[in-house]
């Protein structure tokens, strides 16, 4: 496994651990958009931080270690978005941007699947 993919998987797992703490936070310690915007970073954090711990170590092509770094870092900026909205009264202008990377990702993931030959 490649410095990258281990960096990435780490990354994953970095990001659920913090969607099991923000979800809990999102649940008993805020209220109304903050709550809803809290617990809506927490499952995308959550979804595509596991996807990143499991697809990374076997991310053998360059197209897909792109797609994961993609993926990464629209994680970061949708999640990271909403949360800067929360706790720092933050526009939520980056997170339509991590969205549209996030789906990117996924269909650049889609794409190497396809490619690859039996």
């Amino acid at each position: 496994m490649t410095g990258l993919a281990r960096g990435l998987a780490a990354l994953g797992a970095v990001a659920c651990a913090a969607a099991v703490g923000l979800g809990a936070y999102a649940s008993h310690g805020l209220a109304d958009a903050d709550a809803r915007r809290a617990g809506l970073a927490a499952l995308f954090l959550f979804g595509h931080g596991l996807a990143l711990l499991l697809l990374s170590p076997g991310a053998a092509s360059r197209l897909r270690l792109v797609a994961l770094a993609a993926l990464a870092l629209g994680m970061l900026l949708f999640a990271g978005s909403l949360l800067g909205a929360v706790f720092a009264d933050l526009s939520t202008a980056l997170a339509p941007a991590g969205g549209g990377l996030l789906m990117l990702a996924w269909l650049t993931l889609a794409a190497d699947a396809l490619g690859k030959r039996a």
